[in-house]
């Protein structure tokens, strides 16, 4: 037996990078009207700050294998930007589409020759262990990957399952096969680190590594087999050892050879992973992949793919909207991600083990981002999954005493601002979803709720959240509690407790402290209801250092969508309401040189490229003009969302920005935080027919549509007219047909009249 003990710095590299264009290969083994992983191109939000992941995995799987560049920052924190010519290996978890870099695990490079252990001097590729490689040799489609190493003359092939990843190297007959297994590298701005390897026999390697990064503690365990006995294994140390030694070293690397292929052969290796230990990477592997046969697997998670995106299957002439449209609802099945093994055994928050009696667990739960539209899209299309989505975040909160802000790998990270979570529980407590403890539930919002943490003590004592009582992020903390509450609110009203009601409900309006109503801003307070002195620019924007959370006055302001009446009044009149609103879309000035990065996807200071803008052009239809929501949705659809590698706006948000598109695509969008109801805009499709639980279906048409007749005229619901310009959730899972009359100009009477537009309480 070897074994490997090691503990390794963080490494700073360099970046090389130019581009280069591929495209997608289509599985011919599958039907063509069935083959929806055709439409999917990988590609897009690779490029720009789109940070999506590439490579090999299955929806919501938990690995995620695929290549990892040699480059460093901001823009590689999902492992891969298209600017990169470079890989360092093949790890098992990536995140997709985050701010923030993490993971990045387990990496294993197949390499002739002779490498260093890490990158080499300067990223020396005569040395290091990274080679270049050439976009024309990748193919990337959902659930494979493959590429060419030029340094080593190797072909790679990647598949996955949920939990094991599948690694096809095809290597020179002239040259020894060499694989590298890396612990030390990962993705993002860690600190301390361990890697242990043991080499269990001559085709079984096994061991864990440990990490301190955005997630503080980290450990994850694999067990990895190969198709032929390994012939010799090398440390970091340069000792060179047979099966049966063991030896202990400070650098989590292992060189392992094997004897020359044969031409046309490959060697194949099974690498399994568990957040638990290595006996259960085994019995993962045991269950999900006993065999070798490596096109199944791989045609086994193209069906996979397949099976989920026909979930919604559009009619349209317009091929690359399609391409987009099934690329962003792709996006959106990254995560959140399994996180725990086959025989139940999860990490909890306590980073204890637990065994889960029934059902999955999950973690990559990116809740900020995600409120607004991925989890509203999983209700319609994944409501199967919504009780272990639920049933997971309640596990945390009886393991960690709150439901989860950000939960990345068993991890609270406490990254953003607000109680998402709370969102999240009432949105499918309000739609009605079963298999989770509706009491438990309601215990873990209302004690989440109540936490001294993050600023919610001064919130909980002044009704808002002062700036001198909480010296960053005032406003956009306060204006988040203020949509947890309410969302908590509607949960305790239906409930029939009132006396919470009444309690939350009434918090739920601190956005009405923020407001100034001479310059119809939302700016900050202090505790001693004044506003912040000085003069006020709304377009000015600090990161992580004024009232805003990576944003500024003008988006800021609209940061209301529980209450958007309320909202609407304290502005004197809709007409005054409108005329604020239009002006946010032409609105030009300064942002200033602290101005946070995610501030993107610009229209005037409507800022698409982050999420709390998502719901604004929604607002619209609440203030009686419906045809200027049609107006900016179709300008978004169009202009920032493209088939190009920066395709995407902003971050992918681990599926937030591609859930905007979906969504709005099919014609509408859930504005209110919980329970819906959808706001129509302007469906950008012919004809979607969407799957519903329980074998139920609903097709949606837009009759006489194309990009100039944009504005919905009339609508009907099952053959019947249908006056109101939003629909319930209720009612789009009852199925039927839901039918657009489009026209080319706005229409003075849709949605026009009161009764007909939404409110935030239906």
């Amino acid at each position: 037996m070897i074994v490997v003990n090691g503990f390794a710095k963080k490494l700073a590299f360099l970046g090389i990078s130019f581009f280069s264009a591929a495209a997608c290969s289509v599985d011919a083994d599958v039907p063509q009207s069935n083959n929806f992983t055709q439409y999917v191109d990988p590609y897009i939000g690779t490029g720009g700050h789109g940070h999506v992941f590439v490579g090999a995995n299955v929806p919501y799987g938990a690995v995620q294998l695929g290549p990892s560049n040699i480059s460093t920052g901001w823009d590689w924190v999902s492992g891969y930007h298209i600017s990169d010519s470079t890989i360092m290996g093949f790890s098992h978890q990536h995140l997709s589409g985050t701010g923030i870099g993490d993971l990045g695990d387990i990496v294993f490079l197949p390499f002739t020759g002779e490498v260093r252990f890490d990158r080499g001097e300067h990223g020396d590729e005569r040395t290091g262990a990274y080679s270049r490689f050439k976009r024309e040799t990748e193919t990337v489609r959902p659930g494979f990957y493959a590429v060419h190493l030029d340094r080593f003359d190797v072909d790679a092939a990647l598949t996955a399952t949920a939990r094991v990843g599948f690694h096809q190297y095809t290597f020179p007959d002239t040259e020894i096969p060499k694989v590298l297994i890396n612990l030390d590298a990962g993705i993002g701005w860690e600190g301390e680190k361990e890697g242990h390897i043991v080499l269990e026999n001559d085709s079984v390697v096994s061991g864990y590594r440990y990490s301190m990064g955005w997630a503080k503690n980290q450990k994850i365990y694999f067990s990895a087999t190969f198709s032929q006995p390994v012939a010799g294994i090398r440390l970091a140390d340069s000792t060179a050892l047979q099966p049966g030694n063991s030896i202990q070293a400070k650098r989590a690397y292992a060189e392992l050879m094997f004897e020359k292929i044969k031409q046309g052969s490959s060697l194949l290796v099974k690498v399994a992973v568990s957040p638990v230990s290595i006996a259960n990477a085994k019995l993962n592997m045991e269950e999900e992949l006993p065999g070798w046969d490596f096109e199944a697997t791989r045609k086994a998670a193209d069906e996979a793919w397949n099976h989920q995106l026909a979930k919604v299957q559009v009619t349209t002439e317009d091929s690359v909207a399609r391409k987009i449209f099934y690329t962003a609802l792709y996006h959106t099945m990254m995560a959140p991600s399994l996180f725990n093994d086959v025989n139940g055994d999860y990490m909890g928050a306590d980073f204890k083990p637990h065994r889960l009696a029934a059902g999955s667990n999950y973690t990559t739960f990116s809740l900020w981002d995600t409120y607004r539209a991925a989890h509203p899209l999983m209700s319609i299309i994944h409501r199967d999954r919504l009780p272990d989505m639920v049933n997971s975040m309640l596990r945390i909160y009886q393991e960690q005493g709150k439901l989860p802000v950000w939960h990345l790998v068993g991890n609270e990270t406490d990254c953003m601002v607000g109680n998402p979570g709370i969102i999240v529980v009432a949105d499918a407590y309000l739609k009605g979803v079963e298999g989770f403890d509706k009491d438990l539930a309601y215990e873990a919002m209302k004690v989440s709720a109540m936490k001294d943490d993050r600023g919610l003590d001064a919130y909980k004592k002044y009704g808002f959240v002062p700036y001198d009582k909480e010296k960053v992020e005032s406003v956009a903390k306060g204006l988040e509690f203020a949509i947890a509450d309410w969302s908590l609110a509607q949960v305790a009203k239906l409930r029939g407790a009132e006396e919470d009601y009444r309690y939350f409900s009434e918090r739920s309006q601190a956005y009405k402290h923020y407001f100034d109503k001479d310059i119809q801003f939302l700016r900050g307070k202090d505790s001693q209801g004044k506003f912040r002195p000085g003069k006020f620019d709304p377009f000015h924007s600090a990161h992580l250092a004024n009232d805003y959370t990576e944003g500024n006055a003008w988006q800021y302001t609209w940061l209301v969508p529980h209450d958007v009446n309320g909202f609407i009044s304290l502005f004197g009149s809709e007409e005054q309401f409108i005329n604020k609103l239009d002006s946010l879309f032409v609105a030009e000035g300064d942002l200033g040189e602290e101005a946070s990065p995610d501030i993107s996807g610009l229209i005037g200071q409507y800022a698409h490229g982050n999420e709390p803008s998502h719901h604004v052009i929604y607002m619209y239809p609440f203030a009686g003009q419906p045809w200027k929501a049609a107006d900016r949705v179709r300008q978004t659809l169009a202009t920032l969302y493209t088939e190009k590698t920066d395709g995407l706006s902003g971050n992918e948000d681990v599926g937030q920005m591609s859930a905007w598109y979906v969504m709005s695509a099919l014609g509408f969008y859930q504005v209110s935080p919980a329970g819906g109801p959808f706001i129509f805009g302007s469906p950008l499709f012919d004809k979607v027919t969407l799957a519903l639980d329980a074998g139920k279906s609903l097709t949606i048409v837009a009759h006489n549509n194309s990009k100039e007749a944009k504005y919905i005229q009339s609508v009907k619901l099952n053959g019947q007219p249908y006056g109101k310009s939003y629909i319930s959730y209720a009612d789009v899972m009852q199925g039927g047909k839901l039918e657009f009359e489009m026209g080319t100009t706005p229409s003075s009477t849709f949605g026009v009249a009161k009764q007909d537009r939404p409110t935030s309480l239906q």
